[in-house]
């Protein structure tokens, strides 16, 4: 186990005894129903605190007042309605001897005054916040007493409901760092000018909440280390901040991260994804620790144990936030204590979790349907009480998926996979730039179906014979889908972006990418194109290109495009493709106007989805018991398939992912998960 096993140390924070150095942050899953943590969050949250991590912090930017309102499916912490609901969950953790933490805050500009209850955002001077599109109001004296009396009142809440501590958010741009930045904070009255003033906001809300809950109760702060804003706070400005905090005597630990979020690109880097590098801001968070004396914690992208155990055993770090991490697998710690590092399924970074939020649905791993589903789905697969016989078509993520479940339930597994590699899909996604961790994926999950002794057949295009001769009881198809150009006259003279990344096809000088999906797939073989030295206009009858690739994906894809001069064509739809000697001419047609207009490329490259490889599943289908039909209300319900529209077929058939429609990796993996686990 080597060094890993600094992480299994306890460490004493304040009077708690924390069984171990790994805990999660919070973050908000958007899991709260009408503001409130129930059923779905404190399951979400109990499946950590099972699988050994020390302490729970949850809660991202937990509301404390009317006029912070809950945008994106967080908590309300300013109403005495929460504290059953969070007595409820603070058991649930403690059961396990894991402490709990809940993160409060006010969210001032960062928010939005058209929900919830209408309220103007308030902020330390009258600023237009560029995300939320906020036009806020400057606090008056009555707005400063308030806002403290209700972070008193939320931190009494969480101690009502036998929670160990809270965590204030003096980050992420809130309202509290709006005042020390002087970027925002433009007052001239005592909140403004010098660091101690625009610092007495901040006390003031630290001083009253530990004269309200006195020493017992831990009180620690979420803080940049270092905005990375063109007119923020240095990493200089920040140790200064802390060390101001630290010597007050009234603060427990820090927890931090670096940059700030206050735009699209800043979000991006706060919240880094797979187009960064692992723990990226780790020697921050080590300068910030040689000038203090509380624990320093920190979570940002640090993605795997042994990055972990390195920030901690040369003292980095305290305690070790891996909160994505637990994301993708809950029992970490668990998997850790009982010698099995290779089975952790690790955090890729992907983001999906986080770029869902920005779409306004509910976080959810790439790699982990389980997350989120805690009352539905199973994190641990139970055996069948019968062994039966099953054949997997099909090596991507669905079709793995599947394999590792009907093998976990205990069933004899064949799979049959067409090429010499299994991945599927994940292969060719991740070929493209910075999108390489994908491969993270499919790599688990060929490492746990060699374990469970699935035997996989590579290079084997099986039909129904091959199948037949397997005497299954059990037949999934999982063959994915091909590359869909779309559909308009010459459609065969372009070429497909799977095409192109992949490397099937040379790219051209001047290339005309039309995406009419708008996912990673356009973005990325955009950014291939780019990097081989073609000169790319991307033409898309959307708004903008990449509407559907989430909100710290997009910003990392502009930037690199941006620099190669790429050229961003919206409002356009591709009517034909016309060949004149050896160019191609594209007509284009605005979707608003009317009005054609033409190009003259060397290439033209589609991304349009994709098609589904279903003449298997077709050929398969008279010889099932349920002639491929998925009961969808069982499905709904989370109950088991008992559809037998054919009582004389051998085996129960049925087809997940891209080979039913073109959708992702999550659905792939999540058809296989919901199906396969009762079967």
């Amino acid at each position: 186990m080597s060094n890993l096993e600094i992480l299994l140390k306890p460490f004493r924070l304040r009077h708690l005894e924390l069984k171990n150095r790994v805990i999660t942050t919070s973050h908000a899953p958007a899991y709260a129903e009408d503001g409130m943590p129930q059923e779905r969050y404190q399951l979400y949250q109990e499946e950590r605190a099972k699988g050994g991590v020390a302490m729970i912090m949850f809660g991202g930017s937990s509301t404390v007042s009317p006029d912070s309102p809950a945008t994106f499916g967080q908590i309300c912490i300013d109403d005495d309605r929460v504290i059953p609901y969070l007595r409820e969950l603070a058991d649930r953790i403690h059961y396990y001897n894991t402490a709990i933490i809940c993160q409060i805050t006010h969210m001032g500009r960062r928010s939005r005054w058209d929900i919830g209850s209408w309220l103007p955002s308030v902020a330390p001077s009258s600023r237009w916040e560029p995300e939320h599109q906020s036009f806020p109001k400057e606090m008056e004296d009555w707005d400063f007493r308030r806002i403290v009396d209700d972070f008193v009142a939320a931190v009494r809440r969480c101690r009502e409901a036998k929670l160990d501590g809270v965590e204030l958010s003096f980050n992420a741009q809130h309202l509290i760092p709006q005042f020390w930045s002087p970027g925002v904070n433009h007052r001239t009255d005592d909140y403004g000018g010098s660091l101690e003033n625009r610092m007495r906001f901040g006390f003031e809300i630290l001083d009253a909440v530990r004269k309200e809950i006195g020493d017992a109760f831990i009180v620690g702060i979420r803080l940049s280390v270092d905005e990375l804003l063109d007119n923020g706070l240095s990493d200089a400005d920040c140790r200064e901040i802390a060390v101001i905090l630290a010597r007050s005597g009234k603060v427990d630990f820090f927890n931090v991260v670096g940059g700030q979020p206050s735009d699209f690109p800043s979000h991006a880097v706060n919240m880094a994804g797979m187009a960064f590098p692992v723990a990226p801001f780790l020697h921050l968070a080590s300068a910030l620790k040689s000038v203090v004396e509380i624990p320093v914690i920190q979570a940002h992208r640090i993605s795997d144990l042994h990055t972990a155990a390195k920030a901690v055993e040369d003292r980095h770090l305290d305690l070790v936030g891996l909160t994505r991490p637990h994301m993708a697998d809950p029992y970490i710690m668990k998997k850790l204590m009982e010698g099995r590092v290779d089975d952790i399924r690790q955090c890729i970074g992907a983001n999906y979790c986080i770029d869902r939020l920005f779409a306004g649905k509910e976080a959810l791993c790439i790699q982990a349907p389980a997350t989120g589903r805690e009352a539905t789905m199973p994190h641990i697969i139970a055996k069948a009480s019968e062994k039966k016989q099953a054949v997997v078509i099909g090596g991507g993520p669905g079709g793995l998926e599947a394999s590792r479940v009907l093998a976990e339930r205990g069933h004899h597994v064949v799979l049959f996979e067409a090429t010499e590699h299994l991945g599927g899909q994940v292969k060719l996604a991740a070929c493209a730039t910075w999108r390489n961790g994908l491969d993270g994926i499919t790599r688990w999950l060929v490492s746990q179906i060699d374990k469970l002794g699935v035997i996989v057949h590579l290079s084997t295009l099986a039909d129904a014979d091959r199948v037949k001769a397997e005497k299954p009881d059990i037949v999934i198809v999982a063959t994915g889908g091909h590359a869909n150009k779309g559909y308009f006259k010459g459609n065969d003279l372009a070429v497909s972006t799977w095409d192109i990344i992949s490397g099937q096809i040379e790219p051209g000088e001047n290339v005309l990418l039309y995406d009419d999906n708008d996912g990673h797939q356009g973005m990325s073989c955009a950014e291939v194109l780019a990097k081989k030295g073609s000169k790319v206009e991307i033409v898309t009858p959307d708004r903008f290109t990449g509407r559907d690739v989430g909100g710290t994906s997009f910003p990392v894809y502009l930037r690199n495009l941006y620099q190669t001069d790429t050229i961003f064509s919206p409002d356009l739809k591709l009517i034909e493709i016309q060949r004149e000697g050896n160019l191609l001419i594209p007509v284009l047609r605005n979707i608003y106007s009317g009005i054609e207009e033409e190009r003259a490329v060397d290439q033209v490259v589609c991304e349009h989805g994709s098609l589904p490889n279903d003449e298997l599943y077709f050929a398969l289908k008279n010889y099932s018991t349920n002639l491929g039909e998925v009961d969808y209300y069982a499905l709904r319900e989370n109950s088991p398939q008992n559809v037998t529209t054919n009582p004389d077929g051998e085996f129960v058939l049925f087809r997940v992912g891209d080979a039913v429609s073109s959708r992702n990796i999550h659905a792939a993996i999540f058809d296989s998960l919901r199906l396969c686990k009762d079967l």
